[in-house]
């Protein structure tokens, strides 16, 4: 991902609203699958991490990125935003960007 592709996903990220909030249990298979389907839905999403939650952002996104195969966008205080092409009906795509 290019630095003008991300600049662009930022921008659009900007707008939405978290779409998932990671709490005392962390990343677990639950949270994992809800992170795939949407991802598959939307394609960029914000997360929240809570403040009881066992690790912080930065490291809740590195893990949730592995998991899931997406791509980290942006880090900032206790929310994070990433990114994965959809499999079908891409609406998003790094090339047009």
């Amino acid at each position: 991902m290019t630095t003008r592709q991300r600049a662009a996903l930022r921008a659009m990220a900007n707008t939405i609203d978290p779409v998932l909030h990671i709490g005392k249990d962390g990343i677990n298979d639950n949270l994992v699958k809800q992170a795939w389907d949407a991802l598959e839905a939307r394609e960029l999403i914000k997360v929240t991490v809570q403040k009881n939650a066992p690790m912080d952002a930065r490291e809740a996104c590195a893990e949730l990125c592995g998991r899931v195969h997406a791509e980290a966008v942006q880090v900032i205080g206790s929310r994070f935003v990433i990114y994965r092409q959809a499999r079908k009906d891409s609406k998003i795509r790094l090339e047009d960007l």
